[in-house]
């Protein structure tokens, strides 16, 4: 069999093609194809790292930090980075800001509202946006047209837009952005999980589940939801990056979360007073952060497509 046309092929027909060969098929585990995607891509296990260290940090900043990061100094607000003491110790080795306060304990307590508000609002979109697709794209009718005329109301308005209108409404905080950012991105996975839904829900399994009298939620979440999956993951390793980024733009206007809570996007609001005077530390550092980070979620999100492709699945 030729590597085009076994591309081509999902590894069910692919088992089933040497099976008639009469060759031994043994298929490949998932963790271990995984394994070696990621280590012929290579690109991947650098984000994953570039990942699991903000993870780390998000979830250990409060130990890792060495400072407070609202405590202010102002006898040493605008260090320069590596800047040494009397004593030729490093005590803040990013600088200081305009306050004082310390820019390496700010970024890594940045971490956590970023990758908090960034996973959670990614969950909280995926899950009403995938139901809600499941649900159009099976019945049809009116459900149908009911769901997506909503979705079509909503992306007829600007998502930040939107998204600063309803905090001004319900107030800055950490809650509200990540209630705001969640629903906004329902829409995305809806669309999917509905184009999805209507391709699988004339299969054969599915008319399989309905001649022994399964119920209609049994079949859309046991048997549907699993086939639609894989797209629905890649959408929302972007969907991060992107949740990341809305949060860095919506606290730079200051309508994220309050002014005493660290983000990366905060750090580079208040940054803009002092990029005429010089002081570039203050917007390099948060700047690196962001990009990084969302780089790395997009690297993921690629070799994700790639993996979760059944044309692209080798055989054991």
């Amino acid at each position: 069999m030729t590597e085009p046309i076994a591309r081509s092929m999902s590894v069910g027909e692919q088992a089933r093609i040497i099976q008639l060969q009469g060759l031994e098929y043994a298929p490949v585990p998932a963790w271990k194809r995984a394994a070696q995607s990621l280590v012929r891509a290579r690109w991947p296990i650098l984000a994953l790292v570039i990942l699991l260290v903000v993870a780390l940090l998000a979830v250990l900043g409060h130990e890792l930090a060495p400072r407070d990061p609202n405590r202010q100094n102002l006898i040493q607000r605008l260090t320069p980075p590596m800047q040494r003491d009397a004593d030729g110790a490093l005590p803040f080795p990013l600088g200081t800001d305009a306050l004082g306060r310390d820019e390496l304990s700010r970024l890594i307590y940045g971490a956590r509202v970023s990758f908090f508000v960034g996973l959670t609002a990614v969950v909280i979109g995926g899950l009403i946006g995938s139901i809600l697709g499941l649900v159009a794209g099976y019945f049809g009718g009116a459900t149908d047209d009911i769901i997506m005329r909503i979705a079509d109301i909503q992306l007829a308005f600007p998502f930040i837009l939107l998204t600063i209108m309803v905090l001004v409404v319900l107030g800055s905080g950490v809650l509200n952005l990540v209630l705001v950012l969640g629903i906004g991105q329902w829409v995305t996975y809806a669309r999917i999980a509905r184009g999805q839904t209507i391709a699988e829900r004339e299969r054969e399994y599915v008319l399989a589940a309905r001649a022994i009298g399964s119920s209609q939620p049994r079949i859309m979440f046991n048997s549907i939801l699993p086939n639609i999956l894989a797209p629905l993951i890649v959408i929302a390793s972007f969907n991060v990056a992107s949740v990341i980024l809305a949060e860095a733009s919506l606290s730079f206007l200051g309508l994220g979360v309050p002014p005493t809570v660290p983000t990366w996007g905060g750090m580079l609001a208040e940054s803009r007073d002092q990029l005429i005077a010089g002081k570039w530390w203050l917007a390099i550092f948060p700047g690196l952060a962001i990009m990084f980070t969302v780089l790395a979620l997009n690297i993921i999100g690629d070799w994700l497509r790639d993996f979760l492709d059944p044309r692209l699945r080798g055989v054991g």
